[in-house]
């Protein structure tokens, strides 16, 4: 794309033209009864900002801790700990990757009748739909659970890989205040390098957040990538099928080798993990596995306990069956 940008102009601070490009296309995607506004979202320099200011605006000064269930994307608890606001955190079910609901509701319980000044009260819920790096959607159990937390507690979805999904929770927002969803251009939009996330919630929350926000947050480059993105997002996204079918394939390919167990994806990646004595896989055999592939020319990410391996072009995909078939030669 070429874009012609004033370079010695700040940029638009209020991302006015961005924003209105978003609700847009947040209202077409999802075919809203009642649409979304551009004064219910808020921009910022990729998904790490917003959680960043969602921790101060809930949390900051002992205020709150912040619950999520692992493996999960690991900035909530980092941008956390960086902040000094306690992380709290719940394991998931190994058959489906389902948070322990039980676990999260105690642990909530717990913090609200705690007096110790090491754990304050739990002011934000983290959870991604579908889940990083395990690729499983939020359950029905799951949701009914979040629906049911008081408006005291923040639920934040992240909905980072919705492009790949097409599982939201938009629609849902009208009616719960406390909700905030967070997307980004980093992945079906392939923006990554420009940074660019955003977040969507009731007017008053979104109001908040601007306020932590800083000024001019998201260079004019950016901004203007983001909306040229969005205006040909119908080119942009049509891969996305393709990606899927890939997807499948791998998935099959990859569920077939006797020494791997996989689960389903609801995502542009496939997690697993290594077939052994109570379906664990040692750190030590994930790292020895990561590193012959990446000897061999393909990256896969070792997190979670388990592997996350990126779907690609066709011919990247048999080359990773192929690699992969080798290391376990």
């Amino acid at each position: 794309y070429q874009q012609l940008i004033e370079a010695n102009r700040y940029p638009d601070g209020g991302h006015g033209e961005l924003k209105n490009a978003i609700a847009e296309y947040v209202n077409e995607s999802a075919a809203l009864e009642k649409v979304v506004t551009p004064h219910q979202i808020s921009v910022g320099n990729g998904s790490d900002e917003l959680i960043r200011s969602i921790l101060i605006a809930t949390c900051l000064g002992g205020e709150g801790s912040i619950l999520i269930a692992n493996p999960t994307f690991s900035m909530y608890s980092i941008l956390a700990q960086t902040l000094g606001i306690p992380v709290v955190s719940v394991g998931r079910r190994e058959e489906n990757f389902e948070m322990k609901i039980d676990d999260a509701q105690a642990a909530i319980e717990q913090t609200v009748t705690e007096t110790s000044t090491q754990r304050p009260p739990i002011r934000v819920v983290f959870v991604v739909h579908p889940n990083s790096p395990t690729a499983n959607p939020l359950t029905l159990q799951e949701l009914e659970w979040l629906r049911g937390l008081p408006d005291n507690i923040l639920v934040v979805i992240d909905e980072a890989y919705f492009e790949f999904s097409q599982a939201s929770v938009v629609q849902e927002l009208a009616d719960h205040p406390n909700w905030v969803i967070l997307r980004t251009f980093s992945k079906a939009f392939r923006l990554a390098t420009h940074r660019v996330g955003y977040s969507i919630a009731h007017p008053e929350l979104i109001a908040a957040l601007e306020k932590i926000r800083l000024p001019y947050n998201l260079p004019s480059f950016s901004q203007a990538a983001a909306i040229v993105a969005l205006n040909n997002r119908q080119t942009l996204l049509a891969s996305i099928p393709e990606i899927i079918a890939e997807r499948d394939k791998l998935l099959k390919a990859l569920s077939e080798h006797p020494a791997l167990q996989v689960w389903p994806s609801a995502s542009n990646f496939i997690y697993l993990r290594l077939q052994q004595s109570g379906n664990e896989s040692t750190s030590k055999d994930l790292t020895q596995v990561t590193q012959a592939m990446k000897d061999q020319g393909t990256l896969i990410r070792h997190t979670g306990g388990g592997l996350r391996i990126t779907v690609g072009s066709p011919e990247e995909n048999t080359r990773t069956l192929q690699r992969l078939q080798a290391v376990f030669a």
